[in-house]
């Protein structure tokens, strides 16, 4: 997508973003859980699968027999590259595998978010790498099951800057909503594979999320780091331009969210933990391949500002269709933990190997 299809449309008053309450998007206070029902349609049919033969082999698995299983998993309501989960009921993914999934808004912290999984308050959970894989440190009872898509995370600028690419960030102030963010972590790697020290040589200031633009306009940085649907609906204003992204380079062909499991539920129920992998996965490809109809299943969740048009634009440009498993994963999850050696987020002595063994499971093995 270029950026004249990113940002399509008519400018976009930043006024008009926060009185639109934007920032609600994101849904409840700290740590608050809250569950949501759907009505599902019937099973979705046609769905191609002829790009994607280790799914197909999965998916044509025996469903589970019995009752449906009941199953909570958590996930961030305000985060459109998640689309894929509302989806996964609406369109009876879940029902395929013979599950009753129940939806759990979940806005605390990712330490938080992982004892939950943990501990069986949720069986499973959506989460970024880059957020997830140091806490993981910790030994929480969480197995990563599969990666679910890439291109959560951008770069942005004043379309008058002088900052044109990622190097140019050396020796500006860069505006981020959390300072131990995933996208902080993510080009801080970057940076660091550029010969630039992101801890030296670039100054890393903390805002809130919804007014990192208002930082840039004030002059108080040069760039700004945001996710979707915050990045997307700021570069609908020519204002804006992308600097870089997540999909830049080799990232293109990388995941950067992850499908977390109770590691409990792994080991006694191992064909619950692949039904819900699965299901995730079938309802990643219909994505993919039905921009429009996971658009019209997410917007109940997109904030107001959002078209539907702009939804979809956002579901096209997040990479559906890449979902690792197996050793794939495994080596995803590895270089990650390599790259977040590189800029002083895991200690030199991880052994990044192990770790990854240790945090990953092959669902499609049992």
């Amino acid at each position: 997508m270029n950026n004249d299809d990113k940002r399509g449309g008519r400018g976009f008053d930043r006024r008009h973003l926060l009185q639109a309450g934007l920032a609600a998007a994101f849904a409840a206070p700290l740590g608050a859980l809250g569950a949501q029902a759907f009505a599902p349609r019937g099973i979705a049919s046609g769905i191609d699968f002829s790009e994607f033969p280790l799914c197909r082999t999965a998916s044509d698995a025996p469903a589970l027999t019995g009752a449906p299983r009941k199953l909570k998993l958590s996930w961030n309501a305000g985060a459109v590259c998640l689309a894929p989960v509302p989806v996964a009921i609406e369109h009876g993914f879940f029902q395929k595998h013979n599950l009753d999934v129940e939806l759990v808004n979940y806005s605390g912290s990712t330490d938080q978010l992982l004892e939950a999984i943990a501990t069986g308050k949720s069986d499973a959970g959506l989460g970024m790498a880059l957020r997830w894989l140091k806490p993981l440190e910790q030994g929480f009872d969480v197995k990563i099951a599969a990666g679910t898509h890439g291109g959560c995370m951008r770069v942005l600028s004043r379309a008058d800057s002088g900052v044109a690419k990622l190097a140019d960030l050396k020796g500006k102030i860069v505006a981020v909503g959390d300072l131990a963010g995933p996208d902080k972590n993510f080009f801080s790697i970057q940076l660091a594979k550029l010969g630039i020290d992101p801890n030296k040589d670039v100054d890393w200031r903390a805002y809130p999320g919804n007014l990192l633009n208002v930082a840039v306009e004030k002059g108080e940085v040069q760039a700004f780091l945001s996710s979707d649907p915050l990045a997307y609906l700021w570069l609908k204003n020519t204002q804006y331009k992308e600097v870089a992204s997540n999909l830049d380079g080799e990232f293109r062909e990388k995941s950067c969210c992850i499908l977390g499991l109770r590691g409990s539920l792994v080991r006694e129920e191992p064909q619950v933990a692949r039904a819900i992998t699965q299901a995730l996965l079938d309802a990643a490809m219909f994505s993919s391949q039905n921009a429009t109809a996971a658009a019209k299943s997410f917007q109940p969740y997109a904030p107001k500002a959002a078209t539907l048009a702009d939804i979809e634009g956002m579901v096209r440009y997040h990479t559906h269709h890449h979902h690792p498993v197996g050793d794939v994963l495994k080596r995803e999850l590895k270089a990650y933990a390599d790259d977040l050696k590189s800029v002083q987020v895991f200690k030199p002595s991880t052994d990044t190997a192990k770790f990854a063994e240790r945090i990953y499971v092959d669902v499609f093995a049992v």
